[in-house]
């Protein structure tokens, strides 16, 4: 199964009154909800690790991910307040006000006995969680145990509001690509990370350090992707009615994620001799659910059923 390890939210998404006033809708989010979430509706067994909180928020939260079919037995629940998130939509980008002090997700500590890995083929994290040096290390110490026979997924999602110290975040981003095998950011993200740097040396460098592959999504533009065998490879994004992007890129995390499973693909051994043709299917699999995605509000990410024949 895959085990998504970070964050639970709810998002407050900008919205309008019938009489046309200002307000805020709130739905369930969190980067690392998300991609179990998207996963788990493209038919992969998948769980999510972190603490949900067991407030009204956090039973919405716990509500939504059990009703797409994602297994909350590895999570935690507590008192905490959850995680609140208000988002503004400008241009293409959206952008986060984070309440994220002393909540449940802040609180959430790594417990093996709580998180058996016999039967996780693949562990994914990132986002709000390895903002915060606890966060960071609870969810270390889970890779540390997982990786010796458990492939790791690694999205940054990077939140610049929440970051205090850049070149120390940095650090830390760069140590976590270090113990990943599948590194996926967005174009916006790398540019906060690496600055005008080439997508493709910083590719060769994170494979040189161990990863198996390395993805950059670039919005209209598709994605690209370097790998240690099958090289670099390239998928469109098709054109679509956007209605907002928010939840677009772990939708295309969920999606990837899920056609490597598909494709047995997806275990670490597996996963170093994937064919350029299966990984181009792959991200073309994963560009067309992330453009599904922003065809509705919020972060919806598509079921199976819903996605047409040709997109696999």
């Amino acid at each position: 199964m895959l085990l998504s390890c970070g964050d639970a939210l709810i998002d407050f998404l900008p919205s309008k009154t019938a009489d046309g006033r200002e307000a805020m809708t709130p739905a369930v989010g969190g980067s690392c909800l998300n991609i179990a979430i998207g996963s788990a509706r493209l038919d992969v067994p998948t769980g999510f690790v972190g603490g949900i909180s067991t407030d009204t928020f956090g039973r919405m939260i716990a509500d939504h991910a059990v009703a797409s079919g994602v297994d909350l037995s590895r999570a935690t629940r507590s008192d905490h307040q959850a995680t609140l998130a208000f988002a503004r939509v400008t241009g293409t980008e959206t952008q986060y006000a984070f309440y994220d002090a002393d909540t449940a997700s802040r609180n959430w500590t790594y417990r093996r006995d709580a998180v058996a890995l016999d039967e996780v083929t693949c562990v994914h994290t990132g986002s709000t969680t390895l903002v915060h040096d606890k966060g960071a290390a609870e969810t270390l110490a889970l890779i540390e145990d997982a990786r010796p026979n458990v492939t790791i997924s690694l999205d940054p999602n990077c939140r610049p509001n929440l970051v205090k110290d850049k070149d120390a975040y940095r650090a830390r981003m760069l140590a976590f690509c270090g113990k990943a095998d599948i590194v996926k950011m967005s174009d916006v993200d790398f540019a906060y990370l690496f600055g005008d740097e080439a997508y493709a040396a910083r590719a060769e460098a994170l494979l040189s350090g161990g990863a198996s592959l390395v993805v950059i999504t670039r919005g209209n533009d598709g994605a690209c992707a370097w790998h240690r065998k099958a090289g670099s490879i390239a998928a469109e994004a098709p054109v679509v009615n956007v209605v907002d992007t928010i939840g677009a890129g772990d939708s295309f995390q969920a999606a990837m994620l899920a056609a490597l499973h598909r494709l047995d693909r997806i275990a670490q051994p597996r996963l170093r001799d994937v064919s350029a043709a299966e990984l181009t299917r792959a991200l073309s699999f994963a560009c067309k659910c992330a453009a599904f995605t922003c065809t509705r509000p919020g972060a919806d990410p598509p079921r199976s059923r819903e996605l047409p024949a040709d997109y696999w």
